[in-house]
């Protein structure tokens, strides 16, 4: 932007970043907060260390309550699950979702399309073609695609934003594309580019000041443009599968959404119709490939970087050579899954998780939290907690296997967040991670293109999703 608007801008920030009085609330004490801060700021570590595990910032002109560490995350999101489940203000997603969909939806809303997406997927865990099967379809491509690599260094982002964007695209759908298909790599090409925007300061802004930044030029108004571009493509699927539709027999997502729409039509009270189908099938589309290729890119980064992780051993003992891996082989290799855990844990993918909010007034400890208030419960407080993970900035599987060698589960593993608003398609990012990244494995030894010691695994900046900077490796069949 030119000089005026960021003139504005500044003058905002400052404005934001005066005391506020500490108030009552019905008698009781308010939560104590520490000066306004833009949350790209925050230490957050620093803050709980001052003010406790559950603390106010401001953003902008936003109230934030933070919960910060395991006992506080735990308390509001499961065991006062109810009234932290409401999503918390994003002024960026509501310009975008318009509160549809199953992510920025609340109420209602929420609870109808959250009970319809969780049992639509279990439904496709069983079908004709299981999800387990499709992913390992994939799998086989993906190889494929890695082995024409003819061991010559390559960015792997690609490929694997592809192959996991399959699996979402082969259950919402109903099929996957090929990898050189325009309209797919147009989709592709159009999520990567949404992913780089959000991380840009503009958009972050947009957050904090959406009044004052919707008169100013920059990326914000790419992403709203995308957005629309996004919606075409959707209807679009939308009527060719209307045209083919069998009431009987849904092929994927899309079907069973008209479906559903075709019994509540005489239903006033339900949220049933399109505008929610196209959201819904882009909030499981975009969850369903940013999230977990990023982790599986970080995976092969984290490996290069320590090559003594080694994983061979157990997935040739368990697997072989001669069969792809299933996810009843999982409960038989302690350590790969270890390794993915930590992988997860280490990453810490969402640190500030999606924002929350309270749906009614809320008492929480000595605390009275107001009705509407948005809540940072940060994961990244528990999945860094040195109580469970000690020295939790090193990489080491060790922290999810016991004395003897086998898995050990824990309730600090949150990287799917916990409660309520828990991420839809956990079962079905594990099931990827897993047979993605073992399939991999089995097939080729990775070989870094710089000596370990300096390969950088620390994240590009961003306020939302973790990923790692690009890189290249080089695959070796095995």
């Amino acid at each position: 932007p030119g000089g005026c608007p960021r003139a504005l801008i500044v003058k905002f920030m400052k404005f934001a970043s005066k005391e506020l009085t500490l108030q009552k609330s019905r008698g009781k004490k308010e939560l104590g907060f520490s000066k306004n801060v833009l949350v790209l700021c925050v230490n957050l570590l620093q803050l709980s260390a001052k003010y406790g595990p559950v603390f106010t910032i401001y953003v902008g002109s936003l109230r934030v309550v933070v919960l910060y560490g395991q006992e506080a995350v735990k308390e509001a999101l499961i065991d006062q699950g109810d009234e932290f489940s409401g999503r918390g203000k994003l002024a960026l997603a509501d310009k975008l979702a318009k509160g549809r969909g199953i992510i920025f939806s609340t109420g209602e809303r929420w609870k109808q399309l959250r009970r319809f997406a969780l049992t639509t997927l279990r439904n496709f865990g069983m079908g004709k073609k299981s999800v387990e099967e499709r992913i390992q379809e994939e799998a086989r491509f993906l190889v494929e695609r890695l082995r024409n690599t003819h061991e010559r260094p390559f960015d792997p982002t690609i490929p694997l934003t592809h192959a996991v964007s399959n699996v979402i695209c082969s259950v919402v759908f109903g099929d996957r594309f090929d990898y050189e298909d325009q309209k797919f790599l147009t989709l592709i090409k159009l999520t990567e580019g949404n992913d780089e925007l959000f991380r840009s300061f503009l958009a972050q802004l947009y957050n904090f000041f959406p009044t004052l930044m919707d008169y100013i030029p920059g990326p914000h108004q790419q992403l709203i443009k995308n957005a629309e571009e996004f919606k075409r493509f959707v209807l679009a699927r939308v009527k060719m599968h209307k045209e083919s539709l069998d009431l009987s027999c849904p092929r994927d997502f899309i079907d069973a959404f008209l479906i559903k729409m075709e019994q509540e039509r005489q239903n006033s009270q339900s949220e049933f119709n399109t505008d929610n189908l196209v959201r819904s099938t882009l909030d499981l589309f975009f969850a369903g490939t940013g999230t977990s290729s990023t982790t599986l890119n970080y995976a092969l980064l984290i490996l290069l970087k320590y090559p003594e992780i080694e994983v061979h051993e157990e997935i040739d003992h368990v697997v072989g050579r001669s069969r792809s891996p299933c996810m009843a082989d999982r409960s038989q290799m302690p350590y790969t899954d270890a390794v993915i855990h930590e992988v997860q844990r280490f990453i810490n993918l969402v640190p500030l998780n999606v924002p929350h909010a309270v749906t009614r007034d809320t008492h929480f400890r000595q605390y009275v939290i107001p009705k509407g208030t948005t809540i940072f419960p940060v994961l990244q407080s528990v999945l860094g907690d040195s109580r469970e993970f000690p020295k939790p900035e090193q990489f080491n599987p060790g922290h999810f296997l016991d004395e003897n060698g086998a898995f050990r589960k824990s309730d600090f593993f949150i990287p799917f967040s916990a409660g309520k608003r828990i991420c839809v398609g956990e079962a079905l990012a594990r099931m990827e991670l897993f047979l993605l990244l073992t399939t991999i494995l089995q097939n080729f030894t990775l070989k870094s293109r710089i000596d370990p010691k300096d390969i950088d695994i620390t994240p590009l900046p961003s306020a939302g999703i973790s990923a790692p900077k690009p890189y290249q490796l080089c695959v070796l069949p095995r």
